[in-house]
């Protein structure tokens, strides 16, 4: 399979401990990949070697055929944009101002940019608010305007880029989770290439075209939702009971089981 993104026998080690570990993964042009997996099982770190931000102590990625490490700051960040899991803001920049920086062309050019980004997180009307004053859901979804407006400023000029979401919807309710998911999903069918870290396995069987479960630095398995959402599989590297159904358009989703400990400990 020829793809956008590549990576080849890719580790990344630390004394002591290899937080990825030789994983070969080829991803096309406007697939939606979710990266799921317990926690410490590198899925951050394997974002950010995939983002560039992070380069390999062993192995390679490449995007659109040229290593990472290869790319200027300035032509990688039009290539690609990433949403970090935690992204703090301590100064009294207004919504508008965060998601201005987002874009690499004049600010009154990008204006329809804004505009468009901000109506897709739900934003509109808070442009003039100051980001601090905003709860912890409301800044991830202005940041992730930020991101969109990065990412579209590069498409203008380059094409199809590179999105990258770490645990996007770990601040959000349940609305404002699908509304981004949603989001990640048009950014694919115009040919956006869409890889996301999702603790929910749930959301990530209803819009990822393919799910890469990742264990111990490792992939242990990598396919469409159907075919990785699989009891055994899943139980095993997530260390818990559950149950794996279908619903009535044969996508798979996933109930947790209480055992005997838990279900006392719920009701003591």
């Amino acid at each position: 399979m020829s793809g956008v993104l590549k990576a080849e026998a890719a580790s990344f080690a630390l004394p002591g401990a290899t937080l990825v570990d030789r994983v070969d993964l080829t991803i096309g042009q406007g697939e939606l990949v979710a990266i799921v997996g317990p926690n410490g099982a590198g899925k951050s770190t394997l974002l950010r070697m995939l983002s560039g931000d992070l380069r390999p102590t062993s192995g390679t990625v490449s995007l659109d055929g040229r290593t990472l490490s290869d790319y200027p700051p300035r032509a990688l960040a039009a290539r690609r944009a990433m949403l970090a899991q935690h992204t703090t803001v301590s100064f009294p920049f207004s919504v508008e101002e965060i998601v201005a920086m987002g874009a690499d062309v004049d600010p009154r050019k990008a204006a329809p940019l804004f505009d468009a980004a901000l109506r897709d997180v739900g934003l509109d009307h808070f442009r003039h608010r100051d980001i601090t004053t905003l709860s912890g859901g409301e800044q991830q979804r202005a940041h992730f305007a930020r991101i969109l407006v990065q990412l579209w400023s590069g498409e203008a000029d380059a094409g199809p880029g590179l999105l990258l979401l770490d645990e996007p919807t770990s601040s959000l309710d349940i609305r404002h989770q699908l509304d981004l998911a949603e989001t990640a999903r048009r950014c694919a069918r115009r040919g956006t290439t869409v890889i996301a870290i999702l603790h929910d396995l749930n959301l990530a069987a209803r819009f990822a075209d393919r799910i890469i479960v990742l264990s111990g630095g490792r992939i242990a398995a990598d396919g469409a939702p159907a075919a990785v959402l699989r009891h055994e599989l899943i139980a095993d590297v997530f260390d818990v009971a559950l149950t794996v159904n279908t619903d009535v358009a044969g996508q798979p989703f996933v109930l947790p089981e209480l055992t005997d400990d838990r279900r006392a400990a719920a009701h003591a």
